[in-house]
């Protein structure tokens, strides 16, 4: 199970990159200079870097009586956070390099906090 989701996940991502590379070589060169165009491509690698942190936060092992300490709420929260600060240092800088190693710095740093202050 696992084994042909991650072929077909592969494949999928393959195709929808394919086609996003090629797309343009086939689109005339005028629809390609209007402004809605220009600002879809500006926002559209951060909007897939939102859509793929959204889909791997880690909320299954959480219920209603989850403790303020548990591990899996520090992770949930410090994911949330780092997204967030992500968010924001993309706004503000629009370099999305930037924007990754800040989130990478701030789910670490965000764990290390929680861990150490509410656990």
């Amino acid at each position: 199970m696992t084994s042909s989701y991650l072929i077909f996940a592969t494949f999928a991502m393959a195709a929808v990159t394919f086609i996003t590379r090629a797309l343009p070589s086939l689109i005339p060169r005028k629809l390609l200079d209007t402004p809605w165009l220009h600002r879809l491509n500006e926002s559209l690698p951060l909007s897939v870097m939102v859509l793929l942190i959204l889909t791997s936060l880690s909320y299954q092992d959480l219920s209603a009586t989850t403790a303020l300490d548990s591990a899996e709420l520090h992770l949930l929260m410090a994911q949330i956070g780092a997204l967030l600060l992500v968010l924001l240092v993309y706004h503000i800088s629009r370099q999305l390099l930037v924007s990754m190693i800040v989130g990478i710095a701030a789910i670490n740093g965000l764990l290390w906090l929680l861990n150490n202050f509410l656990g």
